[in-house]
């Protein structure tokens, strides 16, 4: 997997899905991933650009994490969100 934060500069207003407060809703933009098949598995459950999330849940101790998307909830490690840029609704 690449490090999102070098495409960052491409997507000035995206942060990751990491970042994310709890209850925040955002829009996916993109997934910053050269692993072909995580990209697949998220794109394959909704991730897809322009699809609103929204952060339901966080572990106490932050990690992982619960998202509400397409009428289902995802949950995703942090290491997995710093990979989906969003934009924040």
């Amino acid at each position: 997997m690449t490090d999102p934060s070098t495409d960052r500069n491409a997507d000035q207003k995206a942060v990751t899905l990491a970042d994310v407060p709890r209850g925040q809703r955002a829009l996916v933009q993109r997934i910053a991933s050269d692993d072909t098949q995580f990209r697949q598995r998220l794109q394959s459950m909704g991730v897809v650009k322009g699809t609103a999330v929204v952060v339901d849940h966080t572990a106490p101790l932050g990690d992982p994490r619960v998202y509400s998307l397409m009428g289902y909830s995802l949950t995703l490690r942090n290491s997995e969100a710093r990979h989906i840029l969003v934009s924040l609704q």
